[in-house]
């Protein structure tokens, strides 16, 4: 009889997560920046100098920005900052599933059958927890992704790259913290989006018929279960994350050129001055780029169980 296969220590499961977590998150957003792209511009561009002075034209919608990118920076423009994305996402994709199992073995387990609110409770937790912590860890690299990706018009640009960007920012007046703008709202909006990201994705794939499928209905009820679940969950969280780029937006510059004095202050500016649709601009878009999302989710899976 075959000798049992033998449990993996906690080091190497969570090596295994932290591989398949990193690759997936890599292969996703690399397929998906041109989309994510548009998005942060449309969300960004209130509280950007030159779209506020007049000298760029406002973008009014998902296609005119898809079309005036193209036609100022080129078609490359559209992976500029996806370097800076995909070593970003490594980590956090990567920190997000690891932690995310870390922490659900640290809760009791639940039937989703017998006991499915607190199956779901303990998902939500654990999703919300694990985007937290590794929020703390790769937030500098989440602000320059937005700065790059942020630039518009054909002229020259704020930053000149990643390293230009971190080294800018923390020499200007904010110093070091400059790089964490926007940090606490961040935390605030994480955890509702990692614990209905996972705790959604979980729960329902759990109860999943086809999840141990490797056919085209298992992968295809997968995909199914993981947009609905980044599509919810991309809404759920997107006033949080307007904010925080908002904030980001100004990290660099002495606080008397400041546009929002902080998050309550952004909140309500942006609710007064630009009403409350204000808060989804660019959510279109966002939509479309949760495919990267269920991307994600999709490969995790089947990466984790070819090295596994």
């Amino acid at each position: 009889m075959a000798d049992k296969k033998e449990k993996p220590s906690f080091m190497q499961a969570f090596m295994a997560d932290f591989a398949a977590g990193g690759v997936s998150g890599a292969i996703a957003k690399t397929a998906t920046a041109p989309i994510e792209r548009v998005k942060l511009i449309i969300q960004t561009q209130d509280s950007n100098p030159l779209i506020r002075s007049g000298e760029v034209k406002r973008y009014t919608g998902i296609m005119d920005c898809f079309t005036r990118v193209t036609n100022e920076q080129g078609v490359k423009a559209f992976w500029r900052g996806n370097f800076t994305n995909v070593i970003r996402y490594f980590p956090t994709q990567a920190f997000n599933f690891a932690f995310k199992d870390t922490f659900k073995n640290m809760f009791p387990k639940y039937n989703a059958k017998t006991d499915f609110g607190m199956y779901f409770a303990v998902n939500m937790a654990s999703g919300g927890l694990a985007g937290a912590g590794s929020l703390c860890i790769v937030y500098p690299l989440d602000y320059a992704r937005t700065r790059l990706a942020s630039d518009v018009g054909s002229g020259a640009r704020t930053f000149n790259g990643l390293g230009d960007c971190l080294m800018k920012t923390a020499r200007g007046p904010s110093g070091f913290l400059g790089l964490y703008n926007g940090f606490g709202v961040s935390v605030a909006g994480i955890i509702p989006y990692r614990g209905v990201y996972f705790g959604l994705f979980d729960t329902f794939n759990g109860m999943n018929p086809y999840k141990k499928d490797t056919n085209v209905i298992g992968l295809l009820s997968k995909f199914a279960i993981a947009q609905a679940t980044a599509i919810t969950a991309g809404y759920a969280s997107y006033p949080f994350d307007t904010i925080r780029r908002r904030l980001q937006m100004q990290s660099e510059k002495p606080q008397s050129e400041w546009l929002y004095k902080g998050t309550m202050d952004c909140f309500w500016k942006i609710l007064k001055d630009e009403g409350t649709s204000a808060m989804f601009k660019g959510a279109g878009a966002n939509a479309l780029r949760t495919v990267g999302s269920a991307m994600v989710l999709v490969l995790y899976g089947e990466i984790k169980a070819i090295i596994a």
